[in-house]
């Protein structure tokens, strides 16, 4: 029996296909198994195809998986956009009959027809239903827990009403009777069976980041709403009302930023969140933040593009505009998270960074990760640790002359607070000599620059920023960012299985690109492999300038991830080519 499913519900935007694929999702946690979900939509506000996956394991998951198991389609389209993947042994739930299609043959597939539209329209009076009469069915179908599923449907709606609870219970039922009484199972899938509860959280990406923005400190927030980055601040508006934060929604993007600007030269942890075309916007900004030595974070929550693109979409495209976009010399970090987990601990890494180092920090994330749910385990704040900007301690009583823009040996300098007596200074764009004074002469300008870029010139070796695995003397490695990093952990696990010797590089930070883990990693393998989700390879790209290293690129830009099944392929191809001596 397998223990390791992926159910894919796809339909109509509006129809109810992600919140389906979110009761799954949550039914999962409570009986205590391992959950992944992967969701894609249209950009429209209702209408166009939606699709939302819940991959759940009694093992950990660490990506989408390759396809589905089981397909509930909610109309004709979904059904058309999937059938290529209905292969021997896989599910087909559909709407039928009273749906808007009656599938072709399909050898070897297991097919259950469930008239969702017509018992929602004609027994329970209410179309809108038809999404929890096929969610019952396919709880009866394979085996999930229905006291589960009702907990969670309970849990979304008992703000609206019990008798709204009460309806979702009548649709779920009706479509588990249903399957009852008129089909017979002919699938081997089941639902893994109930574990202990673990000491887990679920958690979406972007609410990842909202929660360890808070646990760094952070109690300000400003942003302008833009797909896929919004819902940051719609978690965030609950959250900072509970520290005696702020939440401040901005007239644009270059307003907002300018307010993260403001309220860290105030001495708060602060940042913002955008996509694509706010970072753009920003960029001006960031190089003041970097001018007046101010710590601020940036978290880009990538979509496909250019231009608006598809905001909806999965895509990796953003890397050049995070690590060059600003004019000016403008030393910035970039870092990249590749799962929910990591989206919290690398939002605390990035605040601890910016306030350490007093420049801005862009934290990548992407469209896919933004919605994202896992249950990851509960995050234990006794062992976080979090930094704060050294802040000017003398007085004037001492005879001390505070000087913001002192020349240190790593290049950072206490940082004055408004209304410290002592310790006033002028932070702005312009260039300035130690104490804030507007200079242009060559020699200050000189020394400046070589100070604020200083301050990062031995990050790679003060902050641990890669990670390693696989094996020490592999043929193939691939070095991997963002969320293409945890599709690329499963295909090594299952080339490794395969008995073929491979290692894999996971940098966290991409800017400065960590050159001395790149060529180390590089000079262990024989070749090594890129994967991105962007047409010109922007990380192979940055390698290929920064070191020694000529990787080979491969890459999707489908406004989709990965799958792992495509890394596999890919690796076996280059393994095939090294044995070959090519």
């Amino acid at each position: 029996m397998p223990n390791d499913l992926i159910i894919r519900i796809a339909g109509e935007g509006g129809e109810g296909v992600i919140s389906s694929g979110d009761f799954l999702m949550q039914a999962a946690a409570r009986l205590g198994v391992e959950v992944v979900t992967f969701k894609t939509f249209p950009s429209e506000i209702k209408g166009g195809y939606a699709l939302s996956q819940v991959r759940v394991s009694e093992e950990p998951i660490l990506s989408q998986g390759d396809s589905f198991n089981i397909l509930v389609a909610f109309n004709g389209e979904a059904y058309a956009v999937n059938k290529k993947s209905l292969t021997p042994g896989t599910v087909l739930v559909y709407d039928y009959p009273g749906g808007d299609f009656e599938p072709e043959e399909h050898p070897g597939v297991h097919k259950y027809p469930v008239p969702m539209s017509k018992i929602a329209k004609d027994v329970l009076t209410s179309y809108i239903s038809k999404n929890m009469v096929a969610l019952g069915a396919v709880a009866e179908l394979f085996g999930i827990g229905m006291e589960s599923l009702k907990s969670s449907i309970h849990d979304k709606f008992i703000k609206k009403g019990m008798e709204m609870v009460e309806t979702n219970y009548k649709a779920i039922d009706a479509g588990a009777d249903y399957v009852r009484k008129n089909l017979k199972k002919t699938d081997p899938f089941m639902f893994p069976t109930t574990r202990p509860r673990k000491d887990t959280i679920i958690l979406e990406g972007n609410q990842a980041v909202a929660l360890g923005a808070l646990t760094a400190g952070c109690r300000f927030f400003s942003c302008y709403p833009i797909t896929p980055a919004t819902s940051i601040a719609n978690y965030l508006t609950e959250l900072m009302l509970q520290v005696n934060g702020y939440v401040y929604q901005a007239e644009d993007e270059i307003a907002s930023i300018g307010n993260c600007v403001g309220a860290s030269f105030a001495g708060v942890k602060t940042m913002t969140a955008t996509s694509g075309p706010g970072l753009d916007l920003m960029s001006e900004l960031i190089g003041l933040a970097v001018m007046a030595e101010l710590p601020l974070v940036i978290v880009d929550v990538q979509r496909g593009g250019p231009s608006t693109g598809m905001p909806t979409k999965h895509d990796q495209s953003d890397l050049f505009a995070a690590c060059f976009g600003s004019h000016g010399d403008t030393p910035k970090i970039v870092l990249a998270s590749s799962d929910v987990e990591e989206n919290f601990y690398m939002t605390i890494e990035a605040f601890n960074l910016a306030e350490q180092y007093q420049t801005p920090v862009i934290l990548l994330t992407d469209a896919s990760l933004a919605i994202r749910v896992e249950a990851i385990p509960t995050p234990d704040p006794s062992k976080i640790k979090i930094v704060n900007r050294t802040v000017y301690q003398g007085s004037i009583e001492e005879g001390e002359k505070f000087q913001r823009y002192k020349v240190t040996e790593s290049g950072v300098s206490p940082i004055g607070v408004p209304g410290t007596f002592g310790a006033a200074y002028a932070a702005t764009g312009l260039e300035h000599s130690e104490d804030s004074g507007p200079r242009t002469n060559p020699e200050t300008r000189t020394m400046m620059t070589e100070k604020r870029w200083r301050k990062i010139a031995n990050l790679e070796n003060e902050w641990k920023p890669v990670e390693r695995e696989g094996d020490s003397d592999a043929d193939v490695g691939i070095i991997s960012w963002g969320l293409t990093q945890s599709v690329v952990k499963e295909a090594v696990q299952r080339l490794r299985a395969k008995g073929l010797k491979v290692a894999a590089l996971y940098p966290k930070m991409l800017w400065p690109l960590p050159v001395k883990a790149i060529e180390s990693f590089s000079a262990s393998v024989n070749k090594v492999l890129v994967p991105e989700a962007n047409y010109q390879g922007q990380l192979a790209e940055l390698i290929s300038a920064k070191t020694s290293v000529k990787p080979v690129k491969f890459n999707v830009f489908r406004g989709e991830p990965f799958i792992p099944a495509e890394i596999v392929k890919k690796v076996e191809e280059l393994y095939e080519l090294e044995k070959a001596g090519v």
